[in-house]
């Protein structure tokens, strides 16, 4: 049995309550429903800027008879008190909330810098105040800026290329002082780029995969940004769930260093993204197969190369990630054309305060 399969063994026996930060986004959404599925008893926390209602909809349907096991609470993690009391009782954090995007933080620097930064620590002040076990925190691979290495390590980063990456730095600082000061554990996982169900594909700062796969059905031209070869290291929503649990249950020495990097391990070009995603959609939707995608310039904060040096989070945590993109890709594109098809079609929204951006 791997590792990941005896936490989830241990835990059906000896259920524990677990708070899920951002339980109505995406990646939110996707813990929440994994914990139910193991017995577990879990409390969600979501303010709506970037949730949704339909998810929490979702994973009570989903959930069966352990819906009675999930409570949700509407409040906003820059409210401390709020942070307090959603951690009493609480053995383990889950910690999700943020403007997770770099265009939205270079369009709005002070308020990526209040949910991620200020709302960070907000949570780590109330969840070491509750005694909570252990915090697991959303960090991104964002954080390694423009470090030319090919293979990103943990230990190694560059200079900062955005507000909302220094914004991820700055926790992992916390996350790291805290430990050090006050003896309270925290995990911090840098994703690389996530993709799976519940992933919004109409908003301004919509990922890449749930944006074009809602253009292409669309018939619409898909925008690449630059020459097309900027590469990324998609990882699978499913192995993010891995990743959380396995950090929640690790070891004490995993909290040195305290970060890990989650992804596969594996380089794919937006080209070949985009011509993944295409061969997906065209084995039910066959007259996407000829369209062609459109080249702008680059984006201001973007990273040229993203590729995870996964090693350290298969030493210390067990993770054991999904490595075939596009089997990945097909096993999830069902989910994404019912999405679209139950979506009222209207423009993207433009960007807050009427700012510009990608």
């Amino acid at each position: 049995m791997n590792p990941y399969n005896e936490r989830r063994t241990a835990l059906r026996k000896t259920p524990r309550r677990w708070l899920v930060t951002g339980a109505a986004g995406f990646i939110g959404s996707n813990l929440v429903s994994a914990l139910l599925e193991l017995d577990q008893h879990v409390l969600g926390l979501d303010n709506f800027v970037t949730g949704h209602r339909h998810n929490l909809d979702a994973i009570r349907l989903g959930a069966g008879g352990r819906a009675a096991n999930f409570e949700f609470v509407e409040a906003d993690i820059c409210d401390l008190d709020a942070c307090r009391r959603a951690c009493e009782g609480i053995d383990f954090v889950l910690h999700q909330a943020a403007l997770g995007s770099v265009p939205w933080s270079v369009a709005d620097p002070l308020e990526s810098n209040r949910t991620n930064v200020d709302g960070f620590l907000n949570m780590l002040v109330a969840a070491r105040d509750a005694g909570v076990k252990r915090m697991v925190y959303a960090s991104s691979s964002a954080v390694y800026g423009d470090d030319p290495a090919e293979s990103k390590v943990e230990a190694q980063t560059g200079r900062l290329l955005s507000p909302y990456a220094a914004s991820k730095a700055i926790d992992e600082c916390y996350g790291q002082a805290f430990y050090c000061t006050y003896g309270f554990e925290s995990i911090g996982l840098r994703y690389f780029n996530v993709f799976g169900p519940r992933q919004d594909p109409n908003g301004a700062y919509a990922a890449v995969i749930p944006r074009w796969i809602a253009e292409l059905l669309e018939g619409k031209a898909c925008t690449i940004y630059g020459d097309g070869l900027t590469s990324r290291d998609f990882c699978l929503v499913d192995n993010v769930v891995q990743a959380n649990i396995l950090s929640a249950l690790a070891p004490k020495a995993a909290l040195t260093p305290g970060v890990f990097n989650v992804a596969v391990g594996e380089r794919t070009t937006l080209n070949g993204l985009y011509g993944a995603i295409r061969s997906s959609l065209a084995k039910t939707t066959p007259e996407v197969g000829t369209l062609e995608p459109l080249y702008e310039g680059f984006r201001l904060g973007d990273i040229r190369h993203s590729l995870a040096d996964i090693s350290a989070a298969k030493a210390s945590l067990g993770y054991s990630p999904t490595t075939d993109l596009q089997a990945d890709l097909d096993s999830v594109i069902g989910w994404y054309i019912a999405d679209y098809e139950s979506r009222p079609h209207r423009p993207h929204p433009p960007l807050p305060s009427g700012r510009r951006g990608e």
